[in-house]
C-alpha cells in the first residue's frame, strides 16, 4: 500500500488532472470488487460464526411464533388422527376439520384449541436452539472451504442432524401433548395438565412411559427435518435479488420461504407423524410397536389412515412456520444488532 501512494503522488505532480481521474478511478474499481465479493462470498454459502447462546434466544422467540400461530390447528389434527373408526360417518366423532374445529370451540372455548401447549412451550426454546444449532453445526461440519457453497445433500443431512438432537426434547413433550390433547372437554379429565401428566407417567412405568413412542419421533423428524432446512435455505437464496446478501432478504420472502418449507416437510413426516400420535396415545398393550401399529391401521382403515388430518396439518403448516422462522431471523438481527460480540 505504501509503494501504490508514493507512484500515485509522482502521477499527480506531473499529470495533476490525469492523474486524479485515474486516481478515483482506481478507488472505484477496488471498492466495487470488495463489495463484490463480499456479496458473492455470502451467497455462495460463507457462514457467520455460530453462537449457541443467540441462536438459543432466538430459536425460543421462533419457536413460541410457530406455537402460538400452530397450535390449534395441532389440536384438532390430534384428535382427527385419534378418533375410533366408526362403520359410518354419522357416528364419527368428527366429520372433518371444520366440524372438529366448530364441536371443539362450543364444547371447550377457545382456550380448548391450547390444550395441551405448556408441554411444547416449556421445551419449545431449547428444542429450536438444538435444532438451529445442530444445523448450524451440521453445515460447519462439512464445510472444508468456506469459499465453496454446500451441497444440497449436505444441507440436507445437516438438517438431519438438528432432527436427531430435538427428539431428546420432543418425544416426551409430544406423548404428554397428545395424551392432553386427546382428552375431550366436558368429562372427568385423567390428566389435570403437562406437569401431572409428566409425574403420573414416570410413576406408573417410568422414564419408558415418558419417552414412549421415540423411535417413531425419530422416523418422523430426521428426514423431514433434512428437507425443512434444505428448502429453507434453497428458497432464501433463490429469493434474494442478485447484487444482495441473503441477510438482506425481506419479510415477506422469509415468510414464503418458511411456509413452503414448513409445507414440504410435513408432507413426508404425516404418515409417521399419524401412527406416532395414535401410538403414543394407545392404551398399554395395545400395540407391540410401529409395525404392530401400521398393519392395524392399514387393516382396520386403509393407506387413507395415514393422511388424518391432512387438512389441518396442511393449514397450520404454512402459518407456523412462516412464523417460526421470521420470528428467528428477527430476533437473531436484534441480537446481532445489540450485542455484536456476544
Amino acid at each position: 500500500m505504501l509503494r501504490v501512494r508514493t507512484r500515485t503522488k509522482v502521477r499527480l505532480g506531473d499529470r495533476s488532472s490525469g492523474g486524479l481521474q485515474e486516481l478515483v478511478r482506481h478507488t472505484g474499481a477496488v471498492q466495487a470488487a470488495t463489495l463484490g465479493s463480499g456479496h458473492a462470498g455470502e451467497r455462495m454459502g460463507n457462514e457467520p460464526r455460530v453462537s449457541p447462546l443467540k441462536n438459543f434466544v432466538a430459536g425460543g422467540v421462533g419457536g413460541a411464533c410457530l406455537l402460538l400461530a400452530g397450535h390449534p390447528l395441532d389440536t384438532i389434527k390430534v384428535r382427527l388422527q385419534t378418533q375410533p373408526k366408526a362403520s359410518c360417518a354419522q357416528y364419527v366423532v368428527y366429520t372433518g376439520t371444520y366440524d372438529c374445529f366448530r364441536k371443539t370451540v362450543s364444547k371447550e372455548g377457545l382456550l380448548g384449541l391450547y390444550k395441551g401447549m405448556g408441554a411444547p412451550l416449556v421445551g419449545v426454546a431449547p428444542m429450536m436452539a438444538i435444532s438451529f444449532f445442530g444445523f448450524g453445526l451440521g453445515k460447519q461440519l462439512q464445510q472444508t472451504d468456506s469459499g465453496h457453497p454446500l451441497t444440497h445433500a449436505q444441507i440436507f443431512l445437516s438438517g438431519c442432524l438438528a432432527g436427531v438432537f430435538t427428539t431428546v426434547i420432543v418425544a416426551p413433550g409430544e406423548r404428554i401433548k397428545c395424551l392432553l390433547q386427546v382428552q375431550a372437554g366436558g368429562g372427568v379429565s385423567k390428566y389435570s395438565g403437562p406437569l401431572d401428566c409428566a409425574v403420573r407417567l414416570y410413576k406408573e412405568q417410568g422414564i419408558r412411559s415418558v419417552y414412549k413412542g421415540t423411535v417413531l419421533t425419530l422416523i418422523r423428524d430426521v428426514p423431514s427435518n433434512g428437507l425443512y432446512f434444505l428448502t429453507y435455505e434453497y428458497l432464501k437464496n433463490l429469493l434474494t435479488p442478485e447484487g444482495q446478501s441473503v441477510s438482506q432478504l425481506g419479510a415477506a420472502y422469509i415468510l414464503l420461504a418458511g411456509g413452503v418449507a414448513g409445507l414440504l416437510n410435513w408432507t413426508i413426516a404425516l404418515p409417521p407423524d399419524v401412527l406416532k400420535s395414535n401410538f403414543q396415545t394407545a392404551a398399554d398393550g395395545k400395540y407391540r410397536g410401529l409395525a404392530d401399529v401400521l398393519r392395524t391401521l392399514l387393516r382396520e382403515e386403509g393407506p387413507k389412515a395415514l393422511y388424518k388430518g391432512f387438512n389441518a396439518v396442511f393449514l397450520r403448516a404454512f402459518p407456523a412456520n412462516a412464523a417460526c422462522f421470521l420470528g428467528f431471523e428477527v430476533a437473531l438481527k436484534g441480537l446481532n444488532w445489540l450485542m455484536p460480540s456476544w
